[in-house]
């Protein structure tokens, strides 16, 4: 089983993350602070089974998520939390949520819960595999090709998965970052040949011409782009400073030595670990922050994901 895990306290993420592994119960693909880091499209992008989400977040409450993913998420939910008035015990219910646990969690509990759901899901893949099996029976070959068609998953589907392990997903630049993606995905099928990837100004000008239209003024361009710009600047900045903050507390955590050499100039992330080490005040003037090489790592690792 494929687990995700949504909940603002770390510890209850790793704590249910260790129980879920110390009991080989299944994998943790994902995990989130905020319900608003998540959506259908990145619980698809990782094949998400099971979604453990708490109940109060500070942005997005786990109500407001699960009604949002409720339409389109073919797995399983289990609602976590300290709160237990039958309110809203009762509307995660009839939003779809197979159980409850309560906080302070119990590793007992935790582990009845998820073998029950593990089982109801074991039965409906049973009940869907005959099902497809008659289908076939019945239709053909033709059912099958209809069945699979659109499963593969798009470069903005990709770019939002790595965007929320990245942390930037809630930053206002990420919107621009999958802009860049898309853009640079279409670049790159239009080209009969395999070109060298796009100067940033070529990029930035693309997403404002396909935002603003061919009939905006060369001033609307220009305050367009540069605003673009600044908002992938200052995310890419609080990135840095939050990678830079892992490697300060844990410097072989896997996913400080991924992203510091992956997508950052190591010298950069170093600077910026003295900087918070002397509790210096983060400037994003003084800090040189490739953002080319960024996007171009983002866009590379997002086409990994899709092929």
């Amino acid at each position: 089983m494929r687990f995700f895990i949504v909940d603002d306290d770390q510890g209850i993420r790793s704590m249910l993350a260790d129980i879920i592994e110390d009991e080989t119960l299944g994998e943790v693909v994902g995990e989130a602070e905020d319900g608003y880091q998540v959506d259908a499209d990145l619980l698809e992008l990782k094949k998400v089974d099971i979604l453990l989400i708490d109940l109060l977040m500070p942005l997005r409450d786990g109500i407001q998520t699960v009604r949002e993913l409720a339409p389109m998420f073919n797995g399983k939910i289990i609602m976590i939390s300290q709160i237990e008035t039958k309110d809203m015990i009762g509307e995660a219910y009839s939003l779809g949520i197979e159980y409850y646990i309560a906080k302070p969690i119990n590793r007992l509990e935790v582990l009845a819960v998820i073998r029950k759901v593990e089982e109801r899901l074991r039965l409906q893949k049973s009940i869907q595999d005959i099902q497809k099996s008659l289908q076939v029976l019945n239709l053909g070959k033709s059912m099958e090709r209809a069945e699979t068609s659109g499963a593969q998953p798009s470069i903005t589907a990709a770019g939002r998965s790595l965007l929320s392990e990245l942390g930037l997903i809630g930053e206002a630049g990420s919107k621009d970052l999958l802009d860049m993606l898309e853009y640079l995905y279409e670049y790159d099928i239009a080209a009969e040949v395999p070109l060298s990837f796009p100067a940033l100004k070529d990029i930035f000008r693309g997403i404002a011409l396909r935002k603003l239209g061919s009939t905006a003024s060369e001033s609307d361009f220009t305050k367009e782009i540069k605003a673009s710009e600044q908002r992938v600047r200052r995310a890419l900045f609080q990135t840095l400073n939050h990678v830079a903050s892992l490697g300060l507390t844990d410097y072989s955590n896997p996913k400080f030595e991924n992203i510091a050499s992956k997508y950052f100039d190591f010298t950069e992330i170093r600077k910026k670990m003295r900087e918070l080490q002397n509790d210096a005040d983060p400037s994003l003037t003084q800090t040189k922050i490739n953002t080319k090489k960024f996007v171009q790592v983002l866009y590379l690792e997002a086409k990994r994901l899709i092929h």
